[in-house]
């Protein structure tokens, strides 16, 4: 059983965080708090296995809570509760070790709490799960894992000449651990980088846009938000939007909402196998922390086409359903720990270069 602490200033929303948690067999409210202080007061006494956090609270913030919790209970998960307005908010959580957040419910609250029930459910079980693995991926054991790199297969394997522009494209597919991950990847990569990216974060509608702009604050390439026509450009990133699948005809990007695959939009294995249509043995995939599916059937589809597949090893990744599924589609070439991975991409983009 998991047991999970509740921190919310809002009473109502207390009892409704707690009932639905309850209703699930796997999990328990052990106890609730109305603010950061009082959660650390119950902390000394409880040894819950995941707690949410809301941002907003008197006394003491989220932010301030969080921080504490880092200083004194750094294997402890948390998973953030957040308004739309406080997006930026929410970054800089994610950043702080925040194991991944929903959005909180508003208008229609009633409405709202079924949408996001499941995903409150399963980042719980995903989030308890992770334990200790929300410890930074750079310290010197990660880098320190060795690589795991497949044979090259005897028969020489089919490549599909790009058909469009000849720069290699880096595509990125992500979940919960996600933000984090590819910022650190992102920091990494030389200034004056020969290929383009392209990133799927499975984040909800809102949160994106201030994810692009912090990327492109704290790197040294240039990332926006996604719009449909959007051309791909070396040195540059294009990260799809929120609740939109992102695909690609050629170089421009292709928005769409189609129903929602592994109950994400958007969805890795639309970027994925769209852009192995068009680039063919220039694509490298890289799939990093995350739960859920998503991502192999992608893999599979750029492996099929030439191209290069890098896997985030269970060492570092927060959350190991994404990378998992890859490889057990033999989606890959080499599995690494995080800090190895920025040079690993870099050293293929050069291989395939024009």
């Amino acid at each position: 059983m998991i047991k999970v602490l509740v921190v919310d200033d809002s009473a109502f929303m207390r009892k409704i965080f707690s009932e639905n948690i309850n209703s699930d067999p796997e999990l328990t409210v052990i106890d609730t708090a109305r603010n950061g202080k009082k959660a650390l007061e119950k902390l000394e006494s409880l040894n819950p296995d995941i707690l949410t956090l809301d941002i907003e609270m008197p006394e003491m913030d989220g932010l301030t809570t969080l921080q504490k919790l880092n200083e004194k209970y750094p294997d402890l998960p948390v998973l953030m509760v957040s308004a739309l307005d406080n997006r930026d908010t929410v970054m800089k959580a994610l950043d702080m070790g925040a194991f991944d957040f929903i959005p909180k419910p508003s208008g229609s609250i009633s409405l709202e709490i079924d949408d996001i029930a499941d995903e409150l459910l399963v980042k719980l079980k995903a989030g308890a799960r992770a334990g200790s693995k929300t410890a930074s991926a750079s310290t010197p054991a990660a880098a320190e894992k060795p690589t795991i790199q497949k044979k090259s297969p005897d028969r020489e394997k089919k490549t599909v000449s790009p058909r469009r522009d000849e720069f290699p494209v880096v595509a990125i597919g992500a979940s919960s651990g996600g933000p984090k991950a590819i910022k650190h990847v992102m920091m990494h990569l030389p200034a004056d980088f020969p290929a383009a990216l392209a990133i799927v974060q499975h984040m909800p509608a809102g949160f994106t846009a201030s994810l692009a702009s912090r990327l492109d604050k704290e790197t040294s390439l240039n990332v926006q938000e996604a719009e449909s026509g959007d051309r791909l450009k070396p040195g540059s990133a294009l990260l799809a939007p929120g609740d939109y699948h992102m695909e690609f005809e050629g170089i421009r990007a292709r928005l769409n909402q189609k129903p929602k695959k592994w109950g994400v939009r958007p969805c890795a294995d639309y970027m994925l196998s769209s852009l192995a249509e068009s680039f063919g043995s220039r694509v490298i995939g890289v799939i990093l922390t995350g739960m859920g599916s998503d991502g192999g059937e992608g893999m599979k589809m750029v492996k099929s086409r030439g191209g290069y597949g890098i896997i985030e090893d269970k060492s570092t990744a927060l959350v190991y359903g994404m990378p998992e599924s890859a490889i057990k589609k033999d989606a890959y070439d080499i599995i690494l720990p995080r800090p190895k991975i920025p040079r690993e991409i870099t050293k293929i983009v050069e291989r395939r270069l024009v």
